[in-house]
C-alpha cells in the first residue's frame, strides 16, 4: 500500500517561495504520475500540477502557470512542486497524490484519477 507524505508548507509573505516535498513510504514512486492539489477553505479540491512517470510531461493550473513548477527524482524517489511569487488565493491545504500510469507518458490534474493520497502541508501566505 502507497503512502505518502507532504512536507515544506509554512507560512510565508506575499512574493515569497516554498518548496513542498511528496515523500512515499511503503512503495516506491517509480510508475506513478503524481499530481499536487489544493483545497482552501469552503472551496472544492482543485489541481495543481502534475508530473509524467519519467518527467517528461507535465501540467499546471493555469493560475499557477509561470510561477510553480513540479519536478520529481526517481533515485531519490521524491516529487516536488517549487512555488515562487506566492499569493494571498494561494492559501490553502497542498495535497500530493498517485497515478498507477506504468506505460504512460502522460499525466492529468483531474482528483479522481489518483488512487493515493497524502494528508496534507498548509500552506499561508500572508505579511
Amino acid at each position: 500500500q502507497l503512502r505518502l507524505v507532504e512536507s515544506g508548507g509554512g507560512l510565508v509573505q506575499p512574493g515569497g517561495s516554498l518548496r513542498l516535498s511528496c515523500a512515499p513510504s511503503g512503495s516506491s514512486l517509480r510508475n506513478f504520475a503524481i499530481g499536487w492539489f489544493r483545497q482552501a477553505p469552503g472551496k472544492e479540491r482543485e489541481g495543481v500540477s502534475c508530473i509524467s512517470v519519467d518527467g517528461s510531461f507535465t501540467d499546471y493550473l493555469h493560475s499557477v502557470k509561470g510561477r510553480f513548477t513540479i519536478s520529481r527524482d526517481n533515485a531519490r524517489n521524491m516529487v516536488y512542486l517549487q512555488m515562487n511569487s506566492l499569493k494571498s488565493e494561494d492559501i490553502a491545504d497542498y495535497y500530493c497524490a498517485a497515478d498507477w500510469r506504468p506505460t504512460s507518458d502522460f499525466c492529468e490534474i483531474t482528483p479522481g484519477r489518483y488512487e493515493f493520497w497524502g494528508r496534507g502541508t498548509q500552506v499561508t501566505v500572508s505579511s
